[in-house]
């Protein structure tokens, strides 16, 4: 019988943690590859769809998480959209995708979120026929090896670093083969795509368009919530002057 309460207490506790999680490893008898698409996402952009969407074809995922980051320690000092927004614009972006999904999973969290720690939830959910692949941009892999905790990331998934084409990998592949923690990484060739979120801010603060930098769905909740600077509220979702 304490055998089956501590079964019973271990399921409810992970369910609980899971939230909006995807259930993945149900079957012993197969592997799953879980997909970790971190990100600010102030707002998310098609740049970080495309992305995903080529992660999720070229490494076979089962599924692709967007998780907005909480509190992230590197932009402590930056000012952020709050959580609710984020993830509010990542899910309408995401909703339309049958392999993408939105997780609040890091937003809910109160403090400073940490890559390490989120990683270390997220093995401790799901079983070990679940791999974790952490999506994120070549440039950034050169900053992880400095991050807290690196080498736990190193541990706990496979990062997937983003390239455009032409790219040059020299730098990154120095710095992880410099590193002493035994990173697992691949680079992932992406359409060209010159967006970032800043752009799109700076271009919701100058009136101008967003059309065709992110889902229409986004703009029109940019608009309908004036973030950003929104100046007016004359156009609509389809890519107003004052929209990001």
């Amino acid at each position: 019988m304490d055998d089956v309460a501590t079964q019973i207490k271990t399921v409810v506790r992970v369910t609980a943690e899971r939230g909006d999680l995807p259930p993945l490893g149900e079957d012993p008898r197969r592997s799953y590859r879980l997909g970790i698409m971190g990100g600010t996402f102030d707002p998310i952009h098609n740049g970080h769809l495309v992305t995903a969407e080529q992660a999720f074809g070229d490494l076979a995922l089962d599924v692709v998480v967007f998780m907005p980051a909480g509190h992230p320690a590197f932009k402590q000092d930056a000012q952020v959209s709050p959580g609710a927004d984020r993830y509010a614009m990542t899910l309408l972006a995401t909703s339309d995708n049958p392999h993408f999904t939105a997780s609040h999973f890091e937003v809910d969290r109160e403090g400073i979120t940490y890559t390490a720690d989120t990683l270390e939830r997220l093995r401790a959910i799901y079983p070990d026929n679940v791999r974790i692949y952490f999506i994120t941009g070549a440039d950034a892999v050169t900053d992880i090896v400095t991050w807290r905790d690196a080498g736990s990331i190193a541990q706990l998934a496979t990062l997937v670093a983003a390239t455009r084409p032409g790219y040059d990998l020299s730098h990154a592949e120095q710095v992880i083969s410099a590193s002493p923690y035994n990173f697992d990484v691949i680079y992932l060739e992406v359409p060209a795509l010159a967006i970032s979120s800043s752009y799109l801010r700076r271009r919701v603060a100058a009136s101008q368009s967003l059309r065709y930098l992110t889902p229409d769905v986004v703009t029109g909740y940019i608009h309908k919530h004036k973030l950003y600077g929104v100046r007016s509220s004359h156009e609509g979702a389809q890519g107003g002057t004052s929209h990001d």
